[in-house]
């Protein structure tokens, strides 16, 4: 009983010493930026991945200059697949700026990103207009359809096995 239990006390020191630590978030790579001007504020955008397109995830960060603190706004995206807004909110993983976490514009074309925001200087508005390509890898019908592949080599293996165990 005592050897055991050195054991599993040893196993365990060994674990949590070869453990490095985790860290929870990857951080934000920004490889773009643009200046937009909304009024009395100049606010930088910035992009995790660039040219952007379709259906791909990616970061958007919004930094005013002066920081986030006592302003407020919203972010509208407008395009040819209809507008989406929101309040802009701290990122997620880079909690010093605004911003979107892993979002996805829907669909090629050109898109307008809106802000409106507010702070001591008063309110102001600026666009950002987005020209966003075509989504990247092969449709999405044929990269459904092929990782549909080994669900129907699964199911298949189950109509087999499930007949030969069934037989006297």
């Amino acid at each position: 009983m005592r050897r055991t239990l050195t054991v599993i006390v040893g196993v365990v020191a060994l674990l949590l010493l070869s453990a490095p630590p985790a860290s929870a978030y990857a951080p934000v790579n920004i490889v773009h930026t643009e200046t937009v001007h909304a009024g009395a504020y100049d606010l930088t955008v910035g992009f995790g991945t660039w040219p952007i397109r379709a259906m791909q995830s990616l970061d958007f960060t919004f930094t005013p200059d002066g920081g986030i603190a006592g302003r407020s706004g919203t972010i509208t995206l407008s395009g040819t697949e209809g507008q989406y807004s929101e309040p802009l909110s701290r990122h997620p993983r880079k909690r010093e700026v605004w911003g979107l976490d892993v979002q996805s514009i829907p669909a090629p074309g050109d898109w307008i990103l809106r802000f409106d925001l507010a702070g001591p200087a008063g309110g102001g508005t600026g666009e950002l207009p987005l020209t966003v390509l075509e989504q990247p890898g092969p449709p999405l019908a044929l990269s459904w359809s092929i990782s549909t592949f080994p669900l129907l080599g699964l199911i298949a293996l189950f109509v087999v096995a499930s007949r030969r165990s069934t037989k006297p």
